[in-house]
């Protein structure tokens, strides 16, 4: 008789309310030997076979008809040991096809399952996870560098770094340059390189190109234990077509849906998932969880929410839903199940949505109807600034606006602000090359551009290689230009990145009120068309504990610019993008600067200071009279 547990993890992965359904399918080690079960609802008979049996038809499984689950108990197997399922369909074909739930896969070109039993590991990051449980990160400091895993660096002989190579180096690089998170591009197990890994096959396998799964546990590990959390890109909505995954996997629709023209994605040449499906819900929820806790890491950044919550965004014919609009009302309901269920096991995890539209609330409370992810990345912030910054100076006066904009929407939702992989591909340019002039202009903007993600409200996050100003687009078959490092110029970026996320760190105005970006904020003049210049004010919870942000967009410098601040008193520049040292050509910053009355219409007091060409400078209060009538 079937054990009462099996039974009733069973029935709710049928009701979708099995979110650890991996203990229940997959292939588990059970005394002296090996159960192995698989979801085929539609499928006439199912065969485990590999390395243990030849291949052959000796392993039938048993079919469960009520949830059509097939199983098979045997001691054939040992550790290490390939298999894969083979599938005879309602045409009668039979079809190989790799187990969904396996956490080991075969090197590419290969797609069998490994039979593969890791050990309970014994962590060392509860400190760290103990102190990320207390902290509130909406008004902590959030830097992420993203990464590929597979191109941050090569061997000598030309192999990527794997996750134990990565423990070592890219760890302590992470926490020198002061970026608070890792965010990996998906690390799951995908067929071709060239997808970057956003056409997944293998859900609950690690890459095998990236080394073992009890690898990546130390390299996260690694991480915690020099303080910098790990976030991992997911793909839940779309998969890899390939017929031995897990795509029509029993012959008809499984994971994706019925209709054909749902199930297609056109514009990735791949499948969407069914998420109306409760077993489909069970299997994507489970897997995030999965990632959350099998590998500890501190949150998702779900990739193409867009496709997800609307009909019409592929390049296909679409039908409106019930109510006559375009709404996938799946796929928001099955994301508003996937934030609640995350959030009730893991509060602190951080969940980050990829989407471009302003249609639909993605972060804020389930109750308000939101998405309820945490931050959506801003992708109009993205675009605008960047349109900018690639613009010749003399026509940037009247496109100040391009920067402006964001600020008035910033308070719409929690927004993570990201300079990513994806701009920096396809002929794109990469970020330093995209800046408008020679390679002195070029590095001058990138640091005023860095300054600028910093100052605007907003998480924060910078792709591999955009920290000293590569110039070549990044490549994912290989390692970043890290002979550029022996150029005067890219060290001199990469050392003024690494001052600038110091900055960002012990600056609480810079994060410190962000749940509520209208009060951190405050502009001096977001008007000055003709000296293209952009002043404000971030503000922290105490009245003094500010920072004056001034950018100076065209070529001219200002040698004694005005400008209004809040109160008498003296300001230190602590920042300026020509010092140097970061590679301009000012050798020292500006001497303290004391404020004179004014007749302004908002400030009584201004200061006068030099504003550097195509630069920026970062004020602080000194000592200031906080009774000063503004």
């Amino acid at each position: 008789m079937e054990n009462e547990q099996i039974k009733k993890a069973k029935n709710s992965f049928l009701t979708g309310e099995n979110f650890y359904v991996q203990h229940l399918l997959g292939v588990h080690k059970l005394r002296s030997y090996y159960v192995f079960r698989v979801w085929a609802p539609h499928a006439m008979q199912v065969w485990l076979v590999g390395t243990f049996n030849e291949w052959s038809e000796s392993l039938p499984m048993q079919r469960d008809e009520q949830t059509g689950i097939w199983e098979v108990q045997t001691d054939l197997p040992s550790e290490g040991e390939l298999y894969k399922y083979k599938i005879q369909q309602e045409d009668g074909q039979k079809q190989y096809k790799m187990d969904p739930f396996a956490i080991r896969l075969e090197p590419r070109p290969g797609t069998a399952a490994i039979v593969y039993t890791i050990p309970e590991k014994k962590w060392k990051d509860g400190l760290y996870r103990g102190r990320s449980k207390r902290s509130n990160y909406f008004k902590r400091p959030l830097n992420i560098y993203e990464l590929h895993a597979g191109s941050w660096r090569f061997h000598w002989d030309g192999t990527p770094f794997t996750f134990k190579d990565l423990s070592k180096e890219l760890v302590p690089y992470v926490k020198t340059m002061g970026y608070t998170h890792i965010e990996l591009m998906p690390v799951m197990e995908h067929p071709l390189d060239q997808s970057w890994g956003y056409q997944l096959t293998g859900y609950f396998a690690l890459c095998n190109t990236y080394g073992t799964p009890e690898e990546f546990q130390s390299f996260v590990e690694a991480c915690h234990l020099a303080n910098i959390g790990v976030i991992i890109d997911w793909v839940p909505g779309h998969f890899c077509v390939n017929s031995d995954a897990i795509a029509y996997y029993d012959g008809t629709a499984t994971f994706e849906y019925t209709d054909r023209q749902r199930a297609e994605n056109v514009r990735w040449g791949a499948l969407n998932f069914d998420l109306s499906k409760p077993q489909v819900q069970s299997f994507l929820i489970s897997n995030a969880l999965f990632w959350l806790e099998f590998y500890h890491v501190d949150g998702i950044r779900v990739d193409a929410v867009s496709n997800m919550i609307y009909l019409d965004y592929d390049e296909k014919q679409w039908q409106p839903n019930h109510l006559g609009t375009n709404q996938n009302l799946d796929g928001i309901y099955f994301l508003q199940k996937l934030n609640a269920v995350v959030k009730l096991a893991h509060s602190n995890a951080i969940m980050i949505a990829e989407e471009s539209t302003s249609a639909t609330k993605v972060t804020g409370r389930l109750e308000d109807d939101a998405l309820g992810f945490d931050f959506k990345w801003d992708l109009g912030w993205m675009n605008d600034t960047l349109a900018f910054f690639e613009m010749d100076p003399i026509d940037r006066g009247n496109k100040l606006n391009l920067l402006t904009f964001s600020f008035m929407y910033m308070s719409d939702e929690h927004y993570l602000l990201p300079l990513s992989h994806d701009e920096v591909v396809h002929g794109k340019k990469s970020l330093m090359h995209k800046m408008w002039g020679d390679r002195y202009k070029q590095f001058a903007q990138l640091r005023t551009l860095l300054v600028y993600l910093m100052a605007h409200p907003g998480k924060k996050l910078l792709f591999m290689g955009g920290e000293w100003g590569q110039f070549l687009e990044w490549k994912f078959n290989e390692g970043l230009e890290w002979h550029d490092l022996a150029d005067p110029m890219n060290y001199a970026m990469q050392q003024y990145t690494k001052k600038l996320n110091e900055v960002y760190r012990s600056e609480t105005a810079l994060w410190e009120l962000e749940e509520t970006p209208q009060a951190s904020i405050e502009f001096i003049d977001a008007d000055n068309h003709e000296q293209v210049v952009l002043s404000f004010i971030r503000k922290g919870k105490r009245k003094k504990d500010f920072l004056i942000f001034v950018f100076n967009f065209s070529a001219v410098e200002y040698p004694t610019f005005e400008l209004p601040v809040p109160f008498a008193g003296t300001y230190e520049e602590i920042f300026n993008t020509e010092l140097a040292e970061f590679g301009g050509t000012w050798t020292q910053i500006q001497e303290d600067l004391q404020s004179q009355p004014v007749n302004n219409k908002k400030y009584q007091q201004a200061i006068n200071l030099v504003v550097p060409a195509l630069g920026a400078v970062i004020l602080k209060p000194k000592t200031i009279s906080l009774s000063t009538k503004r």
